[in-house]
């Protein structure tokens, strides 16, 4: 249970979180809802049409990360849109005009917080595939690991230019919202969406227990993109971290950021390498307009920013380490610190 305080704090921050919903998907064609918890354990939440009510779970909102309560608000508010101003109650609550008005705005309409795709034997044959080369990739022999990292780069290439059309997305979260962002994860941010096919976005979270604000990443693409995509956030951030405890005890540096950057761009420009070498063979990615339409959809507003980097002596440090870093083979790990429980790839 909250304080009264962490309640109200909490009731205030959701009327704000149905402010904005309410302008950028519904433009402010919504009358304002009453917002209330409630302890309800079989639902998620409730649009209440006699008492212009709308309810989410307590148990949802402590207890599921922040990216999931805000889905159920969207769920809910499109439920509301249906009812009040486009009058429709002919249908299941669920139907047909349900269903579009969540396509049009980008609402997960199965009330989960986060649309996860279905899992296909095809996919599930690339992952292995993929698995396979990244354990070679973990060898001792570098020339054998560089050549099995080229490879699992390739076979994901080939395999998002042949399988463009008619595919899933799903969404997941990256980074702990307790902590503070840095231009490290920012940098790796950037990577994911430059060479492994997911869009990225930094989304503002809200911690009821704490009372405060965080933020997470947010990555969206084909459950394979996003698997890897979640695989090498966490290994580039561990290994950056390695790098640097190295780095300092022979060296006695001082700027972590700053080597760390490094390695991540040093790691990037390696990427960058494989990806000239690969429009040779005739594969050269254009692209996913329907992964964009997704992303924008979710996204109604997308503000960018700008930082510039200090190009330092750390900074050269970390890239020539960076441009030595093998990807590894992923390994499974438990509940992420923003409560999901998804696995990487499997070992």
């Amino acid at each position: 249970m909250l304080s009264t305080e962490l309640e109200a704090a909490l009731l205030r921050e959701l009327r704000a979180a149905y402010d904005w919903e309410n302008d950028a998907r519904f433009g402010k064609r919504l009358k304002p809802a009453v917002l209330a918890l409630g302890d309800a354990a079989a639902r998620h939440g409730a649009w209440i049409r006699a008492t212009r009510r709308l309810e989410l779970s307590r148990t949802l909102v402590l207890e599921r990360p922040w990216p999931q309560v805000i889905g159920v608000l969207q769920h809910e508010m499109a439920h509301q849109f249906v009812d009040e101003v486009l009058h429709q109650h002919g249908e299941t609550a669920h139907g047909e005009t349900f269903r579009h008005v969540c396509d049009e705005r980008g609402i997960d309409g199965k009330a989960a917080g986060a649309p996860v795709a279905a899992i296909g034997a095809e996919v599930d044959r690339v992952l292995e595939r993929i698995r396979k080369l990244l354990a070679l990739a973990g060898s001792a022999n570098q020339h054998e690991a560089e050549i099995a990292m080229r490879r699992a780069h390739e076979l994901m290439l080939r395999h998002n230019i042949e399988h463009a059309a008619q595919r899933t997305y799903e969404v997941r979260h990256l980074g702990d919202p307790q902590k503070r962002g840095n231009r490290v994860e920012a940098d790796i941010a950037s990577l994911l969406a430059a060479y492994f096919f997911v869009k990225v976005i930094r989304i503002p979270v809200y911690l009821p227990r704490e009372g405060k604000r965080g933020g997470v990443y947010e990555i969206a693409g084909t459950h394979a993109n996003v698997e890897m995509a979640s695989h090498v956030y966490a290994f580039l951030t561990a290994t950056a971290a390695r790098l640097w405890d190295e780095h300092r005890r022979d060296h006695r540096g001082r700027d972590r950021l700053s080597y760390q950057c490094g390695v991540v761009r040093g790691f990037a420009e390696k990427l960058q390498a494989e990806r000239t070498e690969l429009v040779g063979t005739g594969l050269v990615w254009r692209g996913d307009g329907q992964l964009d339409a997704f992303y924008r959809a979710r996204n109604p507003r997308i503000a960018t920013r700008s930082r510039s980097v200090r190009l330092d002596g750390a900074h050269a440090a970390g890239r020539e380490a960076g441009r030595t870093v093998v990807l590894h083979k992923p390994v499974a790990h438990g509940p992420s610190p923003n409560g999901g429980g998804t696995r990487l790839l499997r070992g």
